[in-house]
């Protein structure tokens, strides 16, 4: 199964956080598939998206048929490129995807934020 980006380690001065991977079973959906997802629906397109996260075409592909597959249904639905030209846009499962996620990641590091915290101390003692 293709693997999302590392998220960017970090660095000095930043708040420390958690960096949520959901196994749902039948599919993984990390920071990377996310943010895909994220740039799809802001770009309207798989090609423009990759770039921008400076993945290949196939790669960013790759991780959307793996969510379709996984999911069962489309998160991102397509048209055939030509002299209109092509595009892609989230479907209502793809912006649910994101929807969830985020808010799965905005309550998991409200809950940790005092342990975080306790940590990132030790780390500058």
């Amino acid at each position: 199964m293709p693997r999302a980006r590392r998220p960017e380690p970090q660095t000095a001065g930043t708040a420390p956080r958690l960096i949520i991977r959901l196994d749902l079973g039948g599919v993984r959906i990390g920071p990377g598939k996310v943010s895909l997802l994220e740039e799809i629906g802001r770009s309207g397109s798989i090609s423009a998206a990759g770039r921008a996260l400076k993945m290949s075409y196939r790669r960013a592909w790759e991780l959307v048929e793996d969510l379709n597959r996984g999911l069962g249904r489309p998160v991102v639905e397509t048209a055939a490129g030509g002299p209109g030209g092509g595009g892609a846009r989230l479907t209502p499962v793809g912006e649910a995807v994101i929807s969830h996620y985020r808010a799965i990641e905005a309550e998991s590091n409200h809950s940790a934020g005092q342990r975080l915290a306790q940590l990132a101390r030790l780390m500058a003692a």
